[in-house]
């Protein structure tokens, strides 16, 4: 019997990369609110209590992106820049252009708005198609953020991280070998019964019984404080976070990010169509797991090559899961963008807690493949 450990994390939208993130994607929806047609590109620093905000928009749509980036700030929870940020006494500087005249030859002629790689992968895990440890993981990080913005633990500040290590017999998940919480608290909060609280308002509504014994480790705050949190504690950054977004690791990344972009760029578009034609494979009982890889070049419409693994799971051939792929779906830059509906101001929904295994998204639809 084969048994391993493999350990994802999640962060709540108080974390300075997502803080950063979320800003990124606000700026992408005011922007498409008006102009389905905008090409953004924005990227968003955060350190101490300032935010810098910079790259290209080329839109008809006029917006306040300092008056977006406060409200997001406030929206998230940071009014104390002794602690971490305040929305109303923060900096916001900001350098946005117009995206480069080479750049836009290729995508006004319906190519790719880069060169790249991408990857899109599904398991039965869970129902929701995603391998359970960043699925859970996921979970608790939403379910810290609902607790502290519903005042049921009130000490509680924005930044936090979650990580799930599960326990897999024969590439099947078994159980959960360790929990480990780290949440931003208010000064003189005790560790114990934050530990308490946490176990009780977070832990248990979120994780399924079965998965836990007697052996499962849970950690809370392993310093044992964490009152300095946000841009204060640690700088933030658009686009740091690629690995939470997607699948914890558990699949391959090209390493492009999402948030901030427009949909005709390729990194963001191709990996949200690929998770929708990995999940229906799998969905479609064509295999139990699945990896897809494409990849473009820029302003090229076709792509250069599509990759599929199945992991020995498959009921048919790479090549004629290939042949599937290509008779039922367009992969050109345009072909994804309309099919999955991407025009529209939905970005910052995906911002948090993972792109994937979330309702409410096109490219989680589940459909019948031929």
């Amino acid at each position: 019997m084969k048994k391993y450990l493999f350990t994802s994390e999640s962060v709540t939208e108080g974390h300075p990369d997502k803080l950063c993130d979320s800003i990124s994607d606000s700026i992408l929806d005011a922007c498409l609110e008006q102009d389905k047609n905008a090409r953004v590109a924005i990227e968003t620093f955060a350190s101490q209590n300032k935010i810098w905000i910079a790259g290209q928009m080329t839109t008809t749509a006029k917006i306040n992106v300092e008056e977006i980036t406060r409200n997001r700030i406030k929206e998230i929870g940071y009014n104390n820049q002794e602690t971490d940020m305040d929305y109303r006494t923060c900096e916001i500087e900001m350098k946005i252009n117009k995206q480069s005249p080479d750049i836009s030859i290729g995508v006004d002629a319906g190519g790719a708005g880069d060169q790249g790689i991408m990857f899109g992968y599904a398991c039965d895990e869970t129902e929701e198609f995603m391998p359970l440890a960043i699925y859970i993981a996921h979970r608790l990080s939403e379910r810290l953020t609902y607790v502290r913005k519903q005042g049921i633990l009130q000490y509680l500040r924005p930044d936090g991280k979650t990580q799930v290590t599960v326990e897999y017999e024969d590439d099947n998940p078994k159980r959960i070998d360790t929990i480990l919480i780290s949440n931003q608290h208010l000064e003189n909060t005790k560790l114990d019964q934050m530990k308490q609280d946490l176990i009780k308002q977070v832990i248990e509504p979120v994780v399924d019984k079965k998965y836990i014994d007697k052996n499962t480790k849970i950690y809370i705050n392993p310093t044992g404080r964490f009152v300095i949190g946000g841009p204060l504690g640690d700088t933030g950054l658009t686009g740091r976070k690629i690995i939470v977004d997607t699948y914890g690791g558990y699949s391959r990344h090209g390493g492009g990010a999402f948030s901030g972009k427009d949909p005709s760029k390729v990194d963001r578009t191709a990996t949200y169509m690929l998770r929708h034609i990995a999940k229906n494979i799998v969905a479609n009982g064509l295999a139990k797991k699945c990896e897809i890889e494409i990849a473009y070049g820029i302003g090229m419409i076709e792509p250069i090559s599509i990759c599929v693994d199945t992991f020995g799971t498959g009921t048919k051939t790479a090549e004629e899961l290939i042949e599937i792929i290509k008779r039922n779906f367009d992969l050109t830059p345009n072909g994804m963008i309309n099919y999955l509906n991407l025009k529209q101001p939905i970005y910052a929904k995906t911002t948090n807690y993972g792109h994937f295994g979330k309702k409410g998204l096109t490219w989680e639809n589940v459909i019948k493949l031929i």
